[in-house]
């Protein structure tokens, strides 16, 4: 009790050792660095496609199958770091994405770029499972949800990144420049190697498998047991619909904007900055709001306010009003319902099948997301209409399905990870 008492009176920011503040630190800019890498890809599609004299479906056909093949890596990545550890996949998971990425670069043809951008979403896919799982057992339960919700919300800050550096330098290096860009993250390999460690809760559940001879072979199978099936399903509901919104609008507002109102590289990346910047700083009152009220909570407001705000962006040609309301979506659909995923996740599912758990729940998501944006583009060239229309009525009903399977999930907050064997 007294152990408890002197937690509580010193300044949570104090209570994380520095190995804790390592782990968080290398799943941060694994994540954020993951974003650059991809959304750099959804500022660039108009060109691709008028350089490869390819129909702008076929370049988002590209995006489809790199979000497809997060699937694929994040259920890989999820299993090794289940069996084998957290540390040693989000390594290979920075490598693959860096490499795929600058390799893309150099596409003489379309289909060279199809298959190494497709290849990407094998490590970008694998990145979020390992680097969540890696950040939200080792971090304190005090604050888990606020630094999961920074964490999530870092996401802004790679897009941040990728816009900038489009808008200020698409014109000198072209296309094929920002994908070299990429390159990058990979020098942080180097220092997880050197100073990150494995989750102790981790250790001692893996401890515990082998010591009384129940370990797990099959996690993917495990989360599918009666006594988890209900909660797995209501959280891939939940991401499948939250993938839809988000690739809706994120991965096709660019493309609005270039295709229908004609707009500057210039023009086009500042709502894009704007509202990632309103992501990422949003995300520590959400952070903060989930401590207090509940993660589902803080789920639900951002969501619901998502969308009144849809409307305001997507419903005019008004350019000022187009910057404001999407700059709040940031906050709220585009952004803010977003940022519990890391410890509302983590917190749903024990320790031995939680990086499974986690990376399938999280990545089916991406099928349903990859599917919306060749289909949206494919509707609106085929009835010669804007991509607003569409995009706005995939965010509403997208939104409330997503509500419905909030609603329906459990409460986690204040929930302690422990080592204990639940369903091996």
């Amino acid at each position: 009790m007294a152990a408890v008492e002197t937690v509580k009176t010193i300044p949570w920011w104090k209570e994380p050792t520095k190995d804790q503040w390592l782990a968080w630190v290398a799943a941060w800019l694994g994540w954020t660095l993951d974003a650059f890498d991809f959304t750099i890809f959804l500022l660039i599609m108009l060109p691709i496609a008028q350089e490869f004299g390819v129909p702008l479906t076929a370049v988002t056909i590209v995006f489809t199958l790199t979000l497809w093949m997060r699937l694929l890596g994040a259920t890989a990545a999820g299993w090794f770091a289940d069996r084998m550890g957290r540390k040693t996949p989000l390594m290979i998971s920075i490598g693959w994405y860096s490499v795929c990425n600058f390799i893309a670069g150099f596409s003489p043809t379309f289909v060279f770029l199809l298959v190494f951008r497709t290849l990407l979403g094998i490590g970008m896919g694998a990145e979020w499972p390992a680097g969540a799982a890696l950040a939200m057992e080792t971090w304190p339960a005090r604050s888990r949800g606020f630094m999961g919700a920074v964490m999530q919300g870092s996401w802004g800050i790679g897009f941040l990144m990728s816009s900038a550096i489009y808008g200020l330098f698409y014109n000198y290096i072209g296309w094929r420049g920002l994908l070299m860009i990429g390159i990058a993250p990979a020098l942080l390999i180097i220092w997880i190697r050197l100073y990150v460690k494995e989750p102790p809760v981790w250790v001692e559940n893996q401890r515990q498998q082998k010591l009384q001879g129940r370990e797990v072979r099959t996690p993917l199978f495990s989360i599918f047991k009666p006594e988890l099936l209900g909660n797995t399903l209501t959280t891939c509901l939940m991401m499948a619909s939250a993938f839809v919104i988000y690739y809706a609008n994120y991965a096709l507002f660019a493309t609005h904007l270039q295709l229908d109102l004609k707009l500057s590289p210039a023009l086009v990346a500042l709502p894009i900055a704007l509202a990632n910047t309103c992501f990422f700083l949003s995300s520590l009152f959400w952070g903060w709001l989930g401590e207090r009220i509940g993660r589902r909570w803080a789920i639900l407001i951002p969501a619901a306010l998502g969308v009144p705000t849809a409307f305001l962006y997507l419903m005019t040609d008004d350019y000022t009003l187009i910057v404001i309301g999407f700059a709040l979506q940031g906050m709220f659909a585009c952004g803010g319902m977003h940022v519990q995923y890391p410890a509302y996740l983590s917190e749903r599912f024990p320790t031995e099948v939680r990086a499974t758990a986690v990376a399938f729940c999280f990545h089916q998501g991406a099928i349903w997301g990859g599917l919306i944006s060749p289909l949206l583009i494919l509707y609106a060239t085929t009835y010669h209409i804007s991509l607003s229309g569409p995009i706005l009525v995939t965010t509403v009903v997208g939104l409330a399905i997503f509500l419905v399977a909030v609603f329906l999930s459990p409460e986690t907050r204040g929930k302690v990870l422990v080592a204990d064997l639940t369903v091996a």
